[in-house]
């Protein structure tokens, strides 16, 4: 009889009480701030990491999952008696913590070679960051709590992340700037002009989509995203906001408004906040199919 772990990483942006309810494996990413090094959500909370990036004198940073946190999470899990792991990533073009997870997985076969036919380690790269991920992260424990098999909820996930992409509102252009996301001529002309960036990431790439100009349009022209690129509306629409509360309920409401669903924003972690600052907006919808990440 299969019995699964989901396992993903703090860039998923999965609150406490969901990882609770639905025995999620979580692995923390660790940052460096002003020096000091950090592991995310075990160090901090997020909303203490806004504080600290705010205050910081430098852009904090972001180093992949060491591959002994990977073996001894394989390990814990062998020894509870999962027979299928399922690792869901943050996207493999834009961190090295993919690679870890692959190293881990040979590591652990070598040195545990009872594990071979016993328990299956199913690595995921989901493509992209955040509630993007995060989602069907929750969607696929609770397939595995209701007991459905394993094929079946990889087939999900596999069929999820090949159509997400989530739009990213920037209040600033200056972490953007400062990460390499945006040029600086780019960032200074944008700044000058009062322009903010939707920043695309699906598929594993990352783009400037659209240029809002003020930041009171931004909300709607998030929603101008979704009417555009949406290809399902029965989807659920999953908001991802920062520190500002007033452009998050507006989406909010203009989610609803839209669709008729009711939408509670999840907060962006140190993964998407470095690369946009606090002050963001996100949303995700279901595109159109691209090629499955494995």
């Amino acid at each position: 009889m299969e019995k699964i772990k989901i396992v993903t990483d703090t860039p998923s942006d999965i609150p406490d009480a969901d990882l609770e309810r639905y025995s999620i494996g979580m692995l923390s990413i660790p940052l460096t701030v002003d020096g000091v090094g950090y592991y995310e959500r075990t160090s901090f909370s997020v909303l203490e990491f806004y504080d600290m990036m705010e205050a910081a004198s430098e852009l904090p940073t972001t180093s992949r999952i060491p591959v002994t946190d990977y073996l001894a999470c394989y390990q814990k899990y062998f020894a509870e008696g999962y027979t299928h792991l399922i690792n869901v990533i943050i996207n493999a073009g834009g961190s090295g913590t993919f690679a870890s997870a692959q190293m881990a997985r040979e590591l652990f076969y070598e040195q545990t070679p009872q594990a071979a036919g016993k328990m299956e380690i199913h690595l995921v790269d989901s493509g992209t960051y955040s509630m993007a991920y995060g989602y069907p992260v929750i969607q696929a424990a609770r397939m595995a709590q209701e007991g459905r098999p394993v094929r079946q909820v990889l087939s999900y996930l596999r069929d999820y992340l090949s159509r997400v992409e989530i739009y990213i509102a920037c209040y600033t252009l200056e972490y953007a700037r400062r990460s390499g996301r945006i040029g600086a001529a780019a960032a200074f002309v944008g700044d000058v002009l009062g322009l903010r960036p939707i920043i695309l990431m699906s598929g594993g790439q990352t783009k400037v989509v659209d240029k809002v100009r003020g930041d009171k349009n931004i909300p709607s022209r998030l929603l101008n995203a979704y009417r555009a690129n949406c290809a399902d509306r029965s989807a659920p629409v999953v908001l991802v906001r920062g520190s500002l509360e007033e452009p998050a309920r507006e989406l909010q409401s203009l989610i609803r408004s839209e669709t008729g669903q009711s939408c509670t924003p999840y907060y962006a972690g140190a993964s998407i906040v470095i690369n946009t600052g606090v002050r963001m907006l996100a949303l995700t919808c279901i595109g159109k199919p691209r090629n499955q990440p494995s």
